[in-house]
């Protein structure tokens, strides 16, 4: 675990400040996954210890919300020997596109980079079981929510951090008077 944090850091992944996630909740850390994942060498390395957690569960296929998933859950997928896939979203709705089909009952890992509150893993597990799919667990990198966030299916994470998120309405940062940052791919 420390010598992934350390990576973050490194690489300017792990931020410090005022941000408002891709959630609309407000916290004084930010993780910029692709910074941490700039080098296919350590997407390669959490890729595999991912795939490791999930070696016997028959894992068909991985899959990934985008844009924040598509890089680690192409080397979990790389590192399974399995297909890769991915959801989007098209007038705000996660969606499977791109003509990706899945078989009814087809074995599904959904992979991130980071959770937060699970709302896209959850979004991402959604559209794939309305395609037919079988999501038998979900994994990240980074699990920001202490081991809390409920996704709906079994989930591991390489590190588990518990890392403060606020309501707009409820930060001490902004109640302070401080102005947020919006860091991420969703503005």
């Amino acid at each position: 675990m420390n010598d992934i944090l350390e990576h973050f850091r490194s690489t300017g992944a792990l931020l410090e400040g005022h941000f408002t996630l891709s959630s609309g909740l407000h916290s004084p850390n930010y993780l910029q996954c692709a910074l941490a994942l700039q080098m296919p060498a350590d997407a390669e390395r959490f890729g595999r210890a991912i795939a490791e957690k999930f070696a016997d569960a028959g894992i068909e296929t991985v899959a990934s919300p985008a844009i924040g998933g598509l890089v680690i859950g192409f080397a979990v997928a790389a590192a399974l020997n399995v297909r890769f896939i991915w959801t989007e979203r098209q007038d705000g709705v996660m969606t499977l596109r791109r003509g990706f089909s899945l078989k009814t009952g087809e074995k599904l890992l959904v992979v991130e980079d980071v959770i937060t509150t699970g709302g896209s893993t959850r979004e991402c597990i959604t559209a794939l079981e309305n395609s037919g799919a079988k999501v038998v667990g979900a994994a990240s990198i980074v699990d920001r929510s202490g081991g809390k966030a409920d996704v709906g299916v079994p989930r591991e994470s390489l590190v588990e951090m518990d890392v403060p998120a606020f309501d707009s309405e409820t930060c001490p940062m902004c109640l302070a008077g401080d102005t947020p940052y919006k860091p991420g791919s969703r503005k």
